[in-house]
Order: structure tokens, then C-alpha cells, then sequence
């Protein structure tokens, strides 16, 4: 299969380095001058230093190039940057716009509050087949040729089915799923739950306070995910529960390390600066905030650090709130 990437960044990069091994990959970078740097270098020294590109993978800056023998796009551009990809490929390459499609990112857009799949359906042809690719994966691990595994859910099962197939490799195991909610709900709120994570370890809580928090965090988690439609065992599963464990505890997760450094007094600003890479959690909080809301749903732990980012609250007066709220019964 000749598979095209679209963004060139960490994620996007390991994604073309895993599928290297099977298929033929175009690796596109928006940024001529990194592109150049990376097909000479072999090497993506900007986001994945360490970690070389097959001779399989042609990088191009060149977006009609990249796809014009494309039999599969993955969309690796942040949630905040899809709908601007995808109008691209319309604009430059139109026939395009119909190829099978997979998106990576995780989130909502911050301007819309829309999920993926809602951006997608926006703009790409009616029926065009695509799906989301999500679960427990940092960039540099999957790059490294380390076992992990991941779900690929489309509202065609078919499609979900083969295109799983397609991907998976014997260090990848990829598993297929219809329930598209459910694996982007558990890939957006486990962003906003791991900055809750990072506040709690820096902090330093202790083991038992961030056992407590992952564990209430799925409730959460779970609530809004059936409340919007989505199947409890996709969100106990690989894109829910076990995305959110590994970005809660692992310490590559960017959103942690936000956390880590909102509890030591750092401005939300310096903290992104500083960090180089995007943190989706910090603008999905308010647009998951205001679904949860609107659905009638009670996320306090992810309303907890929305107040922090906003500069509502401090970190330890978060944690105190979150402490103080009254006793109820475990399930409700």
C-alpha cells in the first residue's frame, strides 16, 4: 500500500517509521526547510532527534506530490490544524479528498469545540471512507520499534477491519472498532485528566492520591463518553482506560508535565513555550467543560484543572476543592 502522512511532527513521524515496514510511505512536512533537513539528514531532529527514517519513507514538501499515488492518508496535523489540512488537500490535490482517510490527533478544536470526526464530516466528501486512530502510544517508543497497541475505529466496519489489518505489524498490534465517540471522548478527556495527574505528582500527593485521581477520572471519563453515545467497554479499553493510564503516569506525556509545572507556580505561557510540543489538553478543557455541561454531565476533576488553566484557581486550592466536595456512592 502507498500510504501518505500528513504532518511531520513526533507522532506523525513514528506512525510513518511503524508503516515503513510493510508499505511504501510519503512522509510530507508543511515546512519546506524541515523536509529538506529530514530527507537529508534522514533523521527528524526537530521533534524525534535519534530515531532514523527507512530508506521506505520519501519525504516531501510538496502536498500534490505527496498524495498523488496515495491508497491511504493519515492525517497527523493537531486537532486545532485539521480542518486547515484537510481544506489544503481539496485546494491542491482534490481527488484526494475522497481517499481513504485515518486521523490521529486527539481533542477538540479550541475555535469550534468540535471532535474530529465532526471536522471530518464537514469537509470531505459524503461516504469518502475514514476513521480515527487512537490509544496508549508515545511517539518515540512506537519509533523505537517498542510493542504497543492501538484501536482504529470507522462507522464502516469493514473499512475499520481492513484498514487495521493494513497497519498493524508485529510490534503494533492494531485492533478494529464502529465506536468512533468512544475512542475520541477517551482521547480527549485523558489529556485534560493527565494535566490533573501531573498537578497531583507535583504536588507531591503521593501514590495513593494519583491512584485515587486516574480511577475518578475514568468515572468521568465514562460518564460523558455514554452520555454522547459511545460503548463502555471502547472507553474500559485501549483508546480509554489505557490511553489515560499511560499519559497520567508516563513521564514522555506532555500534558503531564503541564501539570507538573502548573503545581510548581509556573505561568501557563512559560510552561508551553517551554515545552515545543502541542498539549491538547490544555484547549480541549474548555470545550469539554462545556459538553459535559450541556449534556448534564458532572466532570469536577476536569473542571478542576479548566479553573487552574484559566487562572481561576491555584493547583493546591484545586485539589483542596476537589477534597472537600461532599461523600456520595462510588457508582453515581
Amino acid at each position: 500500500m502507498n500510504i501518505a502522512v500528513l504532518g511531520a511532527g513526533a507522532w506523525g513521524t513514528a506512525l510513518a517509521i511503524s508503516a515503513a515496514e510493510r508499505h511504501a510511505v510519503a512522509l510530507w512536512a508543511r515546512d519546506p526547510a524541515q523536509a529538506q533537513a529530514m530527507a537529508a539528514a534522514r533523521e527528524n531532529a526537530r521533534y524525534l532527534p535519534g530515531r532514523p527514517l527507512p530508506a521506505t519513507i520519501a519525504v516531501r514538501d510538496d502536498l500534490a506530490a505527496t498524495l498523488a499515488s496515495a491508497q491511504l492518508i493519515i492525517a497527523a496535523a493537531p486537532t486545532g490544524a485539521l480542518a486547515s489540512l484537510l481544506a489544503r488537500v481539496a485546494g491542491e490535490a482534490g481527488a484526494a479528498s475522497a481517499l481513504p482517510l485515518i486521523w490521529v490527533c486527539k481533542g477538540f478544536d479550541a475555535a469550534t469545540g468540535e471532535l474530529p470526526h465532526q471536522i471530518v464530516a464537514r469537509l470531505r466528501p459524503a461516504g469518502a471512507p475514514c476513521g480515527v486512530l487512537s490509544g496508549p502510544s508515545f511517539a518515540d517508543e512506537i519509533a523505537r520499534g517498542l510493542p504497543a497497541a492501538l484501536t482504529l475505529a470507522a462507522a464502516a466496519e469493514p473499512f475499520a477491519r481492513d484498514t487495521a489489518r493494513a497497519l498493524h505489524s508485529a510490534r503494533l498490534r492494531v485492533y478494529s472498532s464502529t465506536d468512533v465517540i468512544g475512542v475520541e471522548i477517551g482521547g480527549a478527556a485523558k489529556n485534560v485528566l493527565a494535566i490533573a495527574a501531573g498537578i497531583c505528582d507535583g504536588l507531591a500527593l503521593g501514590l495513593n492520591a494519583r491512584a485515587a485521581l486516574i480511577t475518578r477520572g475514568l468515572a468521568e471519563l465514562a460518564r460523558l463518553g455514554t452520555a454522547l453515545g459511545g460503548r463502555a467497554d471502547t472507553l474500559m479499553g485501549l483508546s480509554g482506560a489505557g490511553d489515560l493510564i499511560l499519559t497520567c503516569t508516563g513521564d514522555l506525556s506532555r500534558n503531564r508535565r503541564v501539570g507538573l509545572e502548573l503545581a510548581r507556580g509556573s505561568a501557563l505561557p512559560d510552561i508551553l513555550a517551554r515545552l515545543g510540543h502541542v498539549a491538547e489538553g490544555v484547549s480541549s478543557a474548555a470545550a469539554l467543560g462545556s459538553l459535559a455541561r450541556s449534556r448534564g454531565v458532572e466532570l469536577p476533576i476536569c473542571e478542576a484543572v479548566l479553573q487552574v488553566l484559566e487562572g481561576r484557581t491555584s493547583a493546591r486550592a484545586a485539589v483542596e476543592g476537589l477534597m472537600r466536595r461532599d461523600p456520595r456512592d462510588e457508582a453515581g
